[in-house]
């Protein structure tokens, strides 16, 4: 089976600061991928080179066994990017955001209508259809741009921290849907500092560091590596990472 995403190399620095060096990696299709590391470990710039917000400096990606560099249109139509900070069109409600973005992708307009409803009901934001995003909570405004994510169906959600700043009940829906996605045979890859997320959640866990995969595995597997069996997420993580183990 073709992988979901296929990373070799891949590099991007900036001056004389290299935030991507080499990295290889694999995610499978089919999979929830947490991709952890300290700040500045390079998470978040390998997740825009892949999303095609970045042009990395060497190396391959390559998504569904697409070159995303040389086909850079044919990979975006199967991945789906969603930041940290949501980024919406706050003048428009949260219905005509999606039908405008799934306009965006060729959509017929009916089905936009569908899969919008579809969307904002499961994210318990149907009510507020009518109502400006600009008025909208951190978490609706997190609901909204993630239901824009995934107005066209994506085969690849990529999101960088997407339960920053989100209260628990919200936090739970998002779980739940992206959980409901990879039960669908969609691939989700993200990044969290919240590791009881990842822990809970994630199929398999890479950590980097100084833009290089340190480990990966499943959390057993991680244990094994460090030694401790019963340990968490979080002491697993904290060992991996510590200077001394860089070093």
């Amino acid at each position: 089976m073709t992988d979901a995403l296929a990373l070799d190399g891949l590099t991007k620095t900036f001056g004389a600061k290299t935030a991507v060096d080499q990295l290889t990696l694999r995610v499978r299709q089919g999979e929830l991928y947490a991709l952890l590391g300290p700040n500045g470990a390079g998470k978040t710039t390998t997740l825009r080179m892949v999303a095609g917000l970045l042009k990395p400096d060497g190396g391959r990606i390559e998504v569904f066994g697409v070159d995303a560099l040389a086909n850079p249109a044919e990979a975006k139509r199967v991945i789906a990017w969603a930041p940290d900070e949501p980024m919406l069109y706050e003048r428009l409600n949260p219905l005509e955001y999606l039908e405008f973005v799934a306009g965006l992708w060729g959509i017929d307009a009916k089905a936009a209508r569908a899969r919008a409803e579809e969307l904002l009901k499961w994210l318990g934001l149907w009510e507020h259809r009518g109502e400006r995003c600009e008025g909208f909570s951190r978490g609706m405004k997190q609901k909204t741009a993630l239901a824009g994510a995934l107005i066209h169906e994506p085969r690849l959600l990529i999101l960088d921290e997407p339960l920053t700043g989100l209260d628990a009940a919200v936090a739970r829906q998002v779980k739940d849907l992206l959980q409901d996605r990879v039960r669908g045979g969609a691939t989700v890859i993200l990044t969290t500092h919240i590791l009881e997320v990842a822990e809970r959640m994630a199929d398999r866990i890479g950590i980097i560091q100084h833009g290089r995969l340190a480990a990966e595995g499943t959390l057993d597997e991680l244990r094994a590596r460090t030694g401790g069996l019963a340990a968490t997420l979080e002491d697993v993580f904290l060992d991996l990472t510590a200077p001394d183990a860089a070093a």
